[in-house]
């Protein structure tokens, strides 16, 4: 008699991963739709050669929506949507496998990788001059508002030029970077009266200004590892006539009368003569006509 004996294969072993946790270092600029994971460092064995199925969960709140898996039997992991240092700096997955789909009835073996993801900071903004104002909620946009100063007609200042609302400053805001940043006046100062130092910032002159008319220089910080990394601001130099003699009041004591009741931002008279507003009057020597 001969018998034929079938085994039938139970399913009593689990998935197994190569490796229940894995670190990865993600830049920031990574490509939407970049491969974060290949396959083969996430794929899971089974002794039984069932079919694995796959689930990609995010622990992290705030943090879902940017890492998926191909599909249900893929577990290559890929970027879906553009990274933001500025919003997270980590996160931390899970990837489920099991031997049966999601909602099957029959007994369902389970295993998991803890995935916990970094992200780099990349070098993605130009240099910020400052002061400036935030324009957007996430603090990505910054922006500045024009440098002003003055400077004596014919006459060479030998310091730094004093501006509002504070000197040229600028700053690189992916901050963990902090890449060098170098000035320069890129236009504006066809006479070449104006110098900024590439590394402080500071402008000086380099001869007198000869006319009344404003300057307004267009002055430019840029990263020095990446000249593509750059932003212009404008500094308006006014040129005025020095003033070599300062203003005084016409008297030394001005005396009025006002009267009980009055409203308010009514007149105070000149005491003795309530027919005539108190003139409060001062001079200046470096305008006699005005």
């Amino acid at each position: 008699l001969q018998i034929v004996v079938t085994i039938l294969n139970v399913n009593d072993n689990s998935p197994v991963f190569k490796q229940t946790n894995l670190t990865k270092v993600v830049p920031e600029d990574t490509k939407v739709n970049a491969t974060i994971i290949a396959r083969e460092d996430l794929s899971a064995s089974d002794a039984d050669l069932d079919t694995v199925f796959y689930e990609l969960t995010t622990i992290v709140p705030g943090t879902d929506g940017y890492f998926a898996i191909k599909g249900v039997n893929n577990p290559e992991m890929y970027l879906q949507k553009a990274l933001d240092y500025e919003k997270f700096k980590l996160t931390t997955l899970v990837l489920y496998a099991r031997d049966r789909p999601v909602g099957s009835t029959d007994t369902t073996n389970t295993a998991n990788v803890t995935i916990t993801i970094f992200i780099e900071q990349a070098d993605t903004k130009p240099p910020w001059f400052l002061p400036c104002t935030f324009i957007n909620t996430d603090n990505s946009i910054c922006i500045s508002s024009p440098y002003t100063g003055r400077v004596n007609i014919s006459e060479m200042s030998t310091e730094p030029l004093i501006l509002e609302p504070g000197p040229i400053h600028a700053i690189d805001p992916d901050y963990t970077l902090n890449e060098k940043i170098v000035y320069s006046i890129v236009g504006g100062d066809a006479d070449k009266v104006f110098s900024v130092d590439a590394d402080t910032g500071n402008l000086t002159m380099n001869k007198a200004a000869t006319s009344p008319d404003s300057y307004l220089l267009q002055v430019m910080a840029t990263q020095v590892n990446n000249i593509q990394k750059y932003s212009i601001v404008s500094v308006e130099i006014k040129v005025i006539n020095k003033s070599d003699h300062p203003p005084y009041f016409e008297s030394r004591i001005y005396n009025g009368t006002v009267f009980s009741g009055l409203a308010p931002r009514s007149f105070v008279f000149q005491a003795g003569d309530t027919s005539r507003p108190l003139m409060i009057r001062a001079a200046d020597d470096d305008f006699p006509n005005v």
